[in-house]
């Protein structure tokens, strides 16, 4: 006779496999891990970013998860009527979804994905009273800031930003991704919040380790073997500062030993697209998004790796990214703010350069450091893998994810220090 659950968790996300965009793996891994303790259920939507197009089944179970597909548009994310217009839709579904089927006493684990999600998981919990663990992913209204959408001291912002407080306040717990995010979410509340934590993502440590370059398919597929590999992997989001990387392409452009991949897309995709094509840059080469099972051959298709947010980016938004890039070994040129999680890491860590959001000149200089320098970079390889496998492996985190998820649901009140 299958053993009874004590509890049931549910997940509420836009993104779920078979969406493999950085929050729809990590949510997806998430549920399923917990899932060995506990009874999970998943709400979320039909596939809308790498996998729109896809129709899963609107209920199924896999690897112990239940999940829920709800009905809403699907439209391209990169058109900004279209996002919002998913946005409503898919909130509005997931709201009556949640009303329907939460009952009293169930645990709630949400993500900041669509921004509206987390409002209407609050709404759902109080009138099931059920309780809320909200998980931040970006920081709005902020991040809508970062990205140029709204100005940072307009009406909307200020109504934001007061819900956001109120959302935080009466959260049973916020787990923030990371240092920097802690302190923005403390600084909004006026206060240190005892209900507000920190679980960072994790590497995929298992599966992605640093590999012989002189062997890599992909870079010799791109006939960049000889060549020393630049590479930006990931989101071409409106808050990454992609325009400092093709001011470096430029300047170095006579270096036919330097040469700068990209791989990802997004809504820089195009500008970025066509910005080298116009400055005919041929030591640039633009790939679409790998499959999540070529990660690690394409991870290491590189001597240096680069995370590069605009300015202002500080505790909005922990680039998950920055792990699978530690686990792979790589080195990293790190354009953020100076306070934020992703420059404590490299500091601490002395795993890559930091340079300011918009410095061309110190992120040329940085790279001509690494070219000349492959001893420095070898040892940087070492202490990245040591760092992951010391701070930031799956199991690590999941330890933490069940701790929380066990005294929320005990207690209703879970302290702070109980979450290592």
């Amino acid at each position: 006779m299958a053993q009874t659950q004590p509890y049931r968790l549910w997940v509420l996300s836009e993104l779920y496999y078979p969406e493999d965009s950085a929050t729809g793996y990590y949510i997806t891994q998430t549920a399923e891990a917990m899932a060995s303790f506990c009874h999970v259920e998943v709400l979320c939507a039909q596939p809308t970013y790498r996998a729109r197009g896809t129709r899963a089944p609107s209920n199924e179970v896999l690897k112990n998860v239940h999940i829920h597909r709800c009905a809403a548009t699907t439209l391209n994310k990169d058109v900004l009527f279209f996002r919002l217009l998913n946005l409503f839709t898919i909130s509005v579904s997931l709201f009556f979804n949640a009303l329907w089927r939460i009952r009293q006493g169930d645990v709630v684990l949400v993500v900041t994905n669509p921004p509206t999600l987390p409002f209407v998981a609050f709404l759902a919990c109080k009138l099931r009273r059920a309780e809320l663990i909200l998980r931040i992913e970006d920081v709005y209204p902020d991040a809508m800031v970062a990205a140029g959408m709204v100005k940072p001291n307009s009406l909307i912002v200020r109504f934001l930003n007061a819900l956001h407080r109120s959302l935080y306040r009466h959260a049973d717990r916020v787990v923030a991704l990371g240092r920097d995010m802690l302190r923005l979410v403390h600084r909004k509340l006026g206060v240190e919040a005892t209900n507000v934590s920190i679980i960072t993502n994790w590497a995929d440590s298992d599966q992605i380790v640093p590999l012989d370059r002189n062997t890599n398919p992909l870079l010799e597929k791109l006939g960049l073997k000889g060549k020393f590999v630049i590479q930006y992997s990931g989101n071409m989001g409106r808050t990454h500062d992609l325009g400092v990387l093709i001011r470096c392409a430029r300047s170095l452009q006579q270096d036919r030993a330097i040469h700068f991949l990209f791989i990802g897309t997004g809504a820089k995709e195009l500008w970025l697209r066509k910005t080298t094509r116009d400055l005919g840059l041929e030591n640039v080469t633009i790939l679409p998004p790998q499959p999540r099972t070529e990660l690690a051959l394409s991870l290491n298709a590189c001597d240096l790796s680069v995370i590069s947010f605009v300015a202002g980016m500080s505790g909005v938004s922990v680039p998950s990214r920055m792990y699978n890039i530690l686990s792979a070994g790589k080195p990293i040129l790190a354009i953020a703010d100076a306070d934020s999680e992703l420059a404590h890491v490299i500091r601490e860590a002395a795993v890559g350069w930091l340079v300011h959001p918009g410095a061309e000149e110190k992120a040329v200089q940085a790279i001509r450091e690494a070219v000349s320098n492959r001893a420095l970079l070898a040892e940087m390889s070492q202490r990245a893998l040591a760092l992951v496998l010391k701070k930031y492996t799956k199991v690590q985190v999941m330890e933490q994810y069940r701790i929380l998820v066990h005294g929320v649901a005990s207690s209703g009140n879970f302290a702070a220090k109980e979450v290592p």
